[in-house]
């Protein structure tokens, strides 16, 4: 499982840094932050269920106490 969820990272990094910049420049609240993924990266712009996907994988990675 761990393997598979590691790999799931690893794709979506470049989405996870887009991510991280983005809150850390307080520019939006994260739970709206869908749309600026879409803008961000063309491959995302017609695909929202693929960028919501993103975002919550990019959002999970908060739980249990995983923030640096």
């Amino acid at each position: 499982m761990k393997t598979v969820k590691y790999a799931e990272q690893d794709q979506n990094q470049k989405y996870f840094s887009y991510l991280d910049r983005l809150r850390e420049s307080g520019e939006t609240n994260m739970w709206g932050a869908v749309p600026y993924l879409q803008r961000e990266f063309p491959e995302l712009g017609f695909d929202k269920a693929h960028a919501r996907e993103i975002h919550s994988a990019w959002m999970k990675s908060f739980q249990g106490g995983a923030e640096q």
